[in-house]
């Protein structure tokens, strides 16, 4: 038995010999494939043609972003004979230990494949160069596109192009060293989409380094596909007004159309000209933009800065009480100066409504932005359940479908969550479960350990305008022309809430506008109805572990018109004081702008535009410094 298993092995073995030496024959004598392929040929190059990037529009058709052609040397380093170093790092203007540098950072990438010795040359540089390249084997000229920006602005969203590091080559092969990919913005989420398909061209060299001809006829050629054109949902003007208005401030400014959740306008500030991402000072100009600690002007306040909401949560806690069935629009509370919620002398919260001891009920509570009314509704809100922790997870749970407390899914790659806390996060602080609504009861006035972002605030306006559901904001409109199909942007996300409920709540927010207490009376626009909440937050750093009280936060939301609303909006100025200060006339005028396309009040505006914080705030700080402290947000 054992010598018939020992032939069966004998014959398989040579039998599996014999089909290797016969598909060895096949491959060295018959096909020439392998041998043919210009990979394989050390005297073919091989040559990228990429393509045109796709543009940028705005909403309305105007170029956001075109393409410039740059030129680098790239180097492959096992090609690289003997050369005239001195001559070559005359003709780019470089010194030696540039050379040096180079040529190693390029073996240690790789000796046989191409990566760049020197970037984005002009073309006074390639001409220079052309004509003298032949002297330099090994090295070779590759065309690209960088980007022009033919508007100073909105580099928060559109972001900027650099070249691919060696993480990114090993995650995604399609990209080789030197080679250029989105880096923030539009043109990192839209990478894909923008930056087209590569072509490769296979070309014949002499000794000399002298391409004379293709390979093979170009069999093994292939063409590049150009980059795909977007469409944003921004409006140029008014992203630029916004800017303008925010001049000399930090701060950011959201609007969105609340019936597609199209982002109009998404100001950061400070902001920078794009254009400085672009061409040979790229990276130095980056550095200098990163090393700011005092402005930021790479933190997108939009969309990453997580601030306390102040009197605009106001509208969230109350649709909340009226969606738990806490209370109904009829119910009202008395407000003697502020609302008391311990034995303590400090346990006050004072207010300023003025209302003087008689009783209000929803609208004039909104509109006077009554702490004691709103502190009331939370309290109710809490107490309506069998216990605190059961009625602070329906609050959150009904909070969150506004949008707030999580990622909303913008289409950018960055973004903050804001918090949002329910019984478990407090929990963990008062492993007792003694804590109840007055422990957490700042939370009712936007204070407290309630944070979001300035989208999140106009996404949860939009949602009110809507009378209930939004649609995820974005910054895509159409992509080659075409509109986006993504349901994440084209799906209605309910909140639940009986849309009756909203109306009462809406009249209030008119009343913030229209009614002669209303907080936001002096932004008011002839001809169109208003809805609004100012809100004021309070603003803290710490100096030496010491609680410093700085100027606080300037918010505003607002949508308009009340019927049939166009635009949404929330405006956050740090450090810019009450509500109806800054935050308040800058969302008006930029309604006005977007509605009108025009200005009923220029000297607001341009006084507005003339509020210097910047200063102010610097020479503020810049003492706080002087004290010997490190500075740290609160």
């Amino acid at each position: 038995m054992f010598g018939k298993k020992g032939s069966i092995l004998f014959i398989f073995t040579i039998l599996s010999g014999l089909l290797f030496l016969v598909r060895l024959f096949y491959l060295q004598v018959i096909d020439d494939s392998y041998r043919n392929n210009p990979m394989n040929n050390s005297s073919v190059a091989t040559k990228y043609e990429y393509p045109n990037r796709g543009f940028i529009y705005d909403r309305n058709g105007e170029l956001l972003v075109n393409n410039l052609v740059s030129y680098d040397v790239m180097v492959i380093p096992r090609e690289v004979k003997e050369i005239d170093t001195a001559s070559f790092c005359e003709l780019l203007e470089e010194d030696k230990d540039f050379f040096i540098k180079k040529m190693e950072k390029a073996r240690k990438y790789s000796p046989i494949r191409p990566s760049i010795f020197a970037d984005q040359l002009s073309k006074e540089d390639y001409a220079a160069l052309q004509e003298k390249m032949f002297q330099f084997k090994g090295f070779y000229i590759q065309k690209r596109m960088l980007r022009m920006y033919p508007h100073p602005t909105s580099a928060n969203v559109l972001g900027y192009i650099s070249q691919v590091n060696e993480a990114t080559i090993e995650k995604n092969p399609y990209y080789q060293m030197g080679e250029l990919t989105g880096t923030q913005g539009v043109e990192k989420q839209y990478e894909e989409e923008l930056r087209g398909k590569k072509g490769v061209r296979f070309v014949n060299k002499n000794i000399h380094n002298i391409e004379v001809g293709s390979y093979k006829g170009g069999k093994y050629d292939t063409l590049s596909i150009p980059g795909k054109d977007l469409t944003l949902t921004l409006d140029l003007e008014l992203q630029q007004f916004g800017e303008w208005l925010l001049n000399n401030k930090w701060g950011g400014i959201v609007a969105i159309e609340p019936s597609s959740g199209e982002i109009l306008a998404l100001v950061t500030a400070p902001n920078y000209d794009p254009n400085i991402m672009v061409g040979r000072e790229r990276s130095k100009n980056f550095n200098v933009l990163y090393n700011d600690k005092f402005s930021k002007p790479l933190f997108d306040r939009a969309l990453q800065a997580q601030y306390p909401p102040g009197s605009t949560f106001k509208i969230v806690n109350i649709l909340a009480a009226l969606h738990l069935g806490a209370m109904t629009p009829e119910t009202t509370t008395t407000c003697h100066g502020g609302y008391r919620y311990g034995r303590g002398p400090n346990d006050f919260m004072a207010c300023h409504c003025g209302t003087h001891g008689r009783p209000i009920a929803i609208r004039e509570g909104i509109f006077r932005s009554c702490n004691s009314y709103f502190a009331t509704t939370y309290k109710r809100s809490l107490e309506h359940f069998t216990n605190p922790q059961e009625g602070l997870n329906q609050w959150s749970n009904t909070v969150k479908k506004f949008g707030m407390g999580e990622f909303l899914g913008v289409d950018l790659p960055i973004g903050q969550k804001g918090l949002i806390p329910d019984a478990e996060y407090y929990n963990h602080w008062y492993p007792q479960k003694n804590w109840r609504a007055s422990t957490t009861i700042s939370n009712a006035i936007g204070q407290g350990q309630i944070l979001t972002t300035p989208i999140q605030l106009a996404n949860m306006v939009a949602t009110v305008a809507n009378r209930g559901f939004y649609i995820t904001p974005h910054v895509v409109k159409k992509i080659d022309g075409k509109p986006i199909t993504n349901p994440k942007y084209t799906t209605k996300k309910e909140t639940g809430i009986d849309p009756t409920l909203f109306e009462p709540v809406i009249d209030g927010m008119q009343m913030v506008f229209e009614s002669p207490g209303g907080t936001a009376y002096w932004s008011q626009l002839k001809g169109v109805h208003l809805c609004g909440k100012t809100g004021t937050a309070e603003n803290f750093i710490k100096v030496n572990g010491k609680k410093v009280t700085l100027e606080d936060h300037s918010i505003f939301i607002a949508f308009a018109p009340r019927e049939n609303p166009k635009i949404a909006i929330a405006v956050f100025v740090e450090n810019g004081g009450f509500g109806s200060r800054i935050a308040a006339p800058i969302a008006s005028l930029m309604i006005d702008k977007y509605l009108n396309d025009s200005i009923q009040n220029p000297v607001k505006a341009q006084t507005i535009h003339d509020i210097d914080l910047y200063k102010e705030q610097y020479n503020h700080k810049k003492t706080l410094l002087g004290l010997n402290g490190t500075l740290q947000q609160k």
